[in-house]
């Protein structure tokens, strides 16, 4: 596939801001001129293009969502780290659920369609108005609780229930639980108690929002019931990011009809944060091939090289050889210049050199029966909370010691369009370690020999 530009840089990390205010904004501004928000508009889809975040178009998260790609860049490897690492997955569990329902519902012909009319913009706007104002009352009611609430608006900790500081790492897979996603699901299950049991916590969430009860005769109502108590819902099990006042909204919607434009509150939001968020860090996260203890080790290397080659040249310059003798610490210089640099952005250069990469620590337990479970779990839109620290793997891997870690197991980069960034970040290492030996070569070149010993 060639190089990419020797310019080039990986995508940068990107934190997750999004505020409630900001999250209203970008909504608005990505729904404009646009009547249809069941479809991922043409603003949201260009908004930082794959070239403005270094990640090329071979790797886009459309690319990604339609199973384009090769492991480790699959939907299932994008799954994985979301709830290993970033801790976010009932985002992509969401977005997946939404889409495939979005196409189960315009390809439904049942009569009772008619039923489940459209939620209009009026409609969206007239809630939004209401909600302002029975917010505009309670501040003047209870001033107190509602600065409060004003300190906290759009942060971790709007609701008590919903704390997901989500800090990320790139190398850490332990900490709190994350979430998964599923597109097309047998809903044979939800039946008898359960659905009693789903309408029952859904009538209390329509409750305390103030809303009636909506009608069961709707289609999918059922199902719209699950994800009211999986997604939506105060203390559901993958609630998703979503601020008090976008909860009462959507709650609104879904009370009046189950068309998939009841949605259009927080379906934008979700899929934004994803492309602009959780993919940009996914291929980051994904170029680098080894794991952390393997990056550390590629790092001290690299120190260790550098620093040989300087005393080799000091001890060369200091001694009776001749002055071309000490252009031989170029070769170490290149050689540890190249692999720290490599080491800084997450790579080792001797993996590289075989386009190999570490199997990451819950794909190295998958064999084991409860492994292959958990897997198929992670791909359900619904179910349990995203939590992955009583999974087997867990503490298996924290029990191996760090040689063991730094030779994990290792398997070949299938997907070419990561392989090509990383040859293009290892050619880029080795030109500016070819720099770098040059300058430090030069230095020791022009400095008068000691003649000493």
């Amino acid at each position: 596939m060639g190089l990419l530009p020797l310019n080039y840089r990986r995508p940068p990390y990107v934190e997750k801001t999004r505020s409630s205010s900001e999250g209203a904004k970008s909504q608005a501004s990505i729904n404009s001129g646009s009547d249809n928000a069941d479809k991922p508009t043409r603003s949201l889809k260009s908004a930082r293009s794959a070239n403005a975040l270094g990640i090329p178009p071979a790797l886009s998260f459309d690319k990604i969502i339609e199973g384009g790609t090769c492991p480790p860049c699959t939907t299932r490897d994008f799954m994985n780290y979301l709830v290993y690492v970033e801790r976010s997955a009932e985002n992509l569990q969401f977005y997946l659920w939404h889409r495939g329902y979005v196409k189960r519902f315009e390809q439904a012909s049942t009569r009772d369609l008619a039923l489940a009319s459209e939620w209009t913009r009026t409609m969206e706007d007239e809630a939004a108005m209401r909600i302002q104002k029975d917010h505009a009352e309670n501040l003047r009611r209870d001033p107190k609780s509602s600065m409060v609430a004003e300190v906290f608006q759009g942060t971790d900790f709007e609701k008590g229930s919903q704390i997901r500081m989500g800090s990320f790492s790139d190398s850490n897979p332990f900490s709190t639980p994350p979430a998964t996603p599923g597109e097309h699901e047998d809903l044979s299950d939800f039946v008898g108690s359960n659905a009693t049991s789903y309408r029952i916590q859904v009538n209390e969430a329509f409750s305390s929002a103030g809303l009636k009860a909506p009608f069961t005769i709707q289609p999918f109502r059922k199902e719209i019931e699950r994800v009211i108590a999986t997604y939506i819902m105060d203390g559901a099990p993958r609630q998703l990011n979503i601020s008090d006042r976008e909860q009462k909204a959507v709650l609104q919607a879904l009370a009046y009809t189950t068309h998939p434009s009841a949605f259009r509150t927080i379906s934008t939001l979700v899929e934004s944060e994803l492309r602009r968020q959780g993919h940009p860090n996914f291929i980051r996260w994904s170029i680098c091939n080894g794991n952390s203890a393997r990056v550390l080790f590629a790092r001290v290397l690299g120190v260790g090289l550098v620093a040989s080659g300087l005393g080799a040249a000091l001890v060369i310059t200091l001694s009776r050889a001749g002055r071309g003798y000490r252009a031989l610490a170029a070769i170490v210089f290149v050689l540890g210049i190249a692999t720290l640099i490599a080491g800084y952005k997450g790579m080792c250069v001797v993996l590289h050199g075989m386009h190999h990469r570490h199997v990451r620590p819950w794909e190295l337990f998958m064999a084991d029966e409860e492994g292959v479970d958990e897997a198929k779990k992670s791909l359900d839109s619904f179910g349990s909370s995203n939590s992955y620290e009583e999974e087997p793997w867990v503490i298996r891997y924290k029990r191996r010691n760090i040689i063991r870690k730094i030779f994990d197991r290792e398997v070949w980069i299938q997907e070419p369009a990561l392989r090509q960034i990383q040859d293009t970040i290892f050619v880029q290492s080795v030109l500016c370690a070819v720099v770098g030996a040059g300058i430090l070569t030069g230095v020791f070149m022009a400095v008068p020999g000691g003649n000493f010993f």
